[in-house]
């Protein structure tokens, strides 16, 4: 049955085209027509953000609330915005570490059929040492009010092979039938676990590639039983499931590579993948697909940034606008970790091609 997705959508593909160094990233357009500028939403915070529209339109974010990644000890927080992404306030912690000396920074997040928040984390037990200590238990934290009081369950998540702990990643989406699925990896692979019981136990976990390493890796659902996974290892790799994620086949090499990690959404005018480019110059980048997932665009160019950057994650606002969201280390302005936000125009940025190159880059 797989086979059949693995035919159809490689056809028509047009692959990437990459250089050894991007010198001049076509930049996305505001809805003006002009470059947008990056708003710092979080301060000092490494974030690696997960958004989730709740129903009443309040945008979360999941993010990592220490300014280092995952080296110093710390938890998973929840912070909110009422007005499309404008203002940023701090709303519960989803997991608070383990002890005084862990770091929880590992995490997907999602919302369940009643519109409960679900974040399932780990992360290091003891992050200033050389190895980082062991990899901690899997938690699954659900709130009933928005992200501002939690309940965690410490002992239901399953471990991978040889029980070997699991990292969870990306969004907890939910199919057509309403039940849950969230990806998490170990040494041994990324594998795909279901919920059919709005998240409060998972299991049958489906094993992405036997052949290709990955890691983290983003969920999305096209509809029906049909499914997409943008897997991390030196690039992006995309994969496509037509048995509600029971089975995988290969499609495309998305990205190039230092091109990770991605998330996948859908906006009006298709599909949009965003993913942190390491490349120099570094920033963050995304590409417009068809509404299949069949074939992608050239890349654009969100906005520059320095250092340790990546992890952005993107939705569509009720007025066509998307917001984007990620970390980085620095950006022109401002020195230091922070989860920020761009507010950007598709329809715009798409006839970009036609339009002159901006060429002012973040060295």
């Amino acid at each position: 049955m797989i086979r059949s997705i693995a035919l159809s959508l490689v056809i028509g593909v047009a692959p990437f085209t990459a250089s050894a160094e991007n010198t001049s990233p076509n930049y996305v357009l505001d809805k003006h027509g002009k470059q947008p500028i990056p708003v710092v939403a979080i301060d000092n915070v490494c974030a690696w953000p997960n958004l989730t529209l709740m129903r009443n339109g309040t945008i979360v974010a999941t993010i990592h609330n220490q300014p280092s990644h995952l080296k110093d000890p710390g938890d998973v927080e929840c912070w909110a915005s009422t007005d499309h992404g404008n203002t940023w306030t701090k709303r519960g912690i989803s997991a608070p570490r383990d002890d005084e000396k862990a770091a929880r920074g590992m995490f997907a997040a999602g919302v369940s059929k009643n519109d409960e928040l679900i974040v399932i984390s780990t992360g290091h037990s003891d992050p200033v040492a050389p190895n980082r200590g062991q990899i901690l238990p899997t938690w699954v934290s659900r709130s009933k009010d928005g992200g501002k009081t939690w309940t965690i369950d410490k002992d239901r998540f399953p471990r991978g092979p040889e029980h070997q702990p699991l990292n969870p990643y990306g969004d907890i989406a939910a199919g057509a039938d309403g039940n849950l699925h969230v990806a998490a990896y170990n040494s041994k692979g990324t594998f795909i676990f279901t919920s059919r019981d709005d998240g409060i136990t998972w299991g049958d976990p489906s094993l992405l590639s036997t052949k290709n390493p990955s890691n983290e890796t983003a969920l999305f659902h096209l509809g029906g039983d049909r499914w997409l996974a943008a897997a991390r290892s030196t690039h992006l790799d995309l994969y496509g499931s037509d048995d509600d994620t029971s089975t995988w086949a290969h499609l495309m090499k998305l990205t190039a590579n230092a091109e990770v990690p991605g998330h996948i959404t859908r906006i009006s005018c298709g599909l949009l993948v965003s993913y942190g480019n390491r490349n120099v110059p570094r920033g963050i980048d995304v590409r417009f697909g068809n509404n299949e997932g069949t074939t992608w665009s050239e890349s654009f160019r969100v906005l520059d940034c320095g250092g340790d950057i990546g992890y952005p994650g993107s939705l569509q606002l009720p007025d066509g606008q998307v917001l984007t969201a990620y970390y980085a280390q620095r950006i022109v302005g401002h020195d230091r970790y922070h989860m920020g936000v761009v507010v950007w125009d598709p329809e715009r940025t798409q006839t970009r091609a036609a339009r002159p190159r901006n060429t002012t880059i973040f060295k």
